[in-house]
């Protein structure tokens, strides 16, 4: 069982920037930032694979960067030039072998 806390959400105004981080509590093959807005289904947002390897949703290419510290099992996202449209609860998302973990997710309002 790995445990997943993220942390860094908050409110922003529009333009902003906030860096989340979700730390796990063992180490994973890959982890994802997910978010969801209410009425919404979640979605990808970014991941990264336990060597680098990054896929992001179009929606944030070029504002947003993941990025990983293994030595630490945590992983970042930085969201920057945000829209209202990045508002949602973050949520990380972290596999290892057969496995799926989540975290119980973080707050992101951005203001317009």
């Amino acid at each position: 069982q790995v445990q997943l806390v993220e942390s860094g959400g908050g409110l922003v105004q529009a333009g902003g920037s906030l860096r989340l981080s979700c730390v796990a509590s063992g180490s994973l093959s890959s982890t994802g930032w997910y978010r969801q807005a209410p009425g919404t289904e979640r979605e990808l947002v970014a991941a990264i694979t336990s060597v680098g390897q990054t896929n992001y949703a179009d929606s944030v290419k070029g504002r947003f960067t993941i990025s990983r510290d293994n030595a630490k099992n945590t992983v970042y996202l930085q969201m920057n030039s945000l829209k209202p449209e990045d508002t949602g609860v973050y949520y990380c998302k972290g596999t290892r072998m057969w496995a799926a973990y989540w975290g119980q997710g973080t707050q992101v309002t951005v203001s317009s």
